[in-house]
């Protein structure tokens, strides 16, 4: 049984194939700096751990989790969680993404504004992302304008949580190099390629943007053709 095309589709297109592009940028430019040692040859974890101490933030724990790519900062537990590879390793890719999950504590911290945002939606996101479509759809299926609304408005918070966290990942990878730099982690010949790994892994959040903005401008176009139907 053959379905018909959604021509709606096409509006999600480039964002997918941005998102596409980013995971394959990220991890080729992880992978290719994870073989580049840094000269200090300090772990990942004992960056993290003295960039810490250094900056007064001695409650903040460091630990590792699995698997790759992984690595987060915990602003419940107050913990910098990183992968096997950044927690052991010594590369300027390791160097680069510890110091990055150091500057998500140093903006907790600071109570830098955008991430207090971000983490303020996080319930109302997880919540709204389970729900949004399903209530589109079955608003749209059944006729229900206000279901089709409500998921709307659902899908609208988690837009705003990728507005939001974009800023909020920059500024982490801002303050990463500036720490790396002025704590004489890296050399001035090094930083460029923690630099990289850190744009790569922006690009992500881009990515992850832009997919928002064009699915939610899709559900916009449905409803809006939804809307002339009745």
């Amino acid at each position: 049984m053959l379905f018909p095309f959604d021509p709606t589709l096409i509006l999600i297109l480039p964002g997918l194939l941005l998102a596409f592009y980013a995971q394959i940028k990220v991890k080729s430019t992880f992978a290719r700096y994870l073989r580049v040692p840094a000269a200090k040859g300090i772990s990942g974890a004992g960056v993290a751990s003295e960039l810490l101490r250094r900056e007064g933030l001695n409650r903040v724990g460091v630990e590792m989790v699995a698997g790759e790519l992984t690595d987060h900062y915990d602003p419940r537990s107050q913990v910098v969680r990183l992968s096997p590879a950044v927690y052991q390793g010594t590369s300027l890719a390791a160097l680069g993404v510890a110091a990055h999950e150091t500057g998500h504590a140093l903006q907790h911290a600071n109570g830098y504004f955008p991430l207090a945002i971000r983490n303020s939606l996080v319930p109302v996101v997880n919540f709204g992302t389970a729900m949004a479509m399903p209530l589109f759809f079955i608003g749209l299926l059944f006729s229900f304008p206000a279901l089709l609304k409500l998921g709307l408005w659902f899908f609208l918070f988690a837009v705003l949580f990728q507005v939001v966290t974009l800023p909020v990942e920059l500024d982490a990878s801002r303050r990463a190099v500036a720490l790396l730099q002025s704590h004489g982690f890296v050399t001035s010949a090094e930083i460029g390629g923690a630099k990289k790994v850190l744009r790569a892994a922006a690009l992500t959040y881009v990515a992850a943007l832009v997919v928002s903005l064009l699915q939610f401008l899709r559900l916009l176009v449905i409803a809006g053709a939804f809307g002339e139907r009745d």
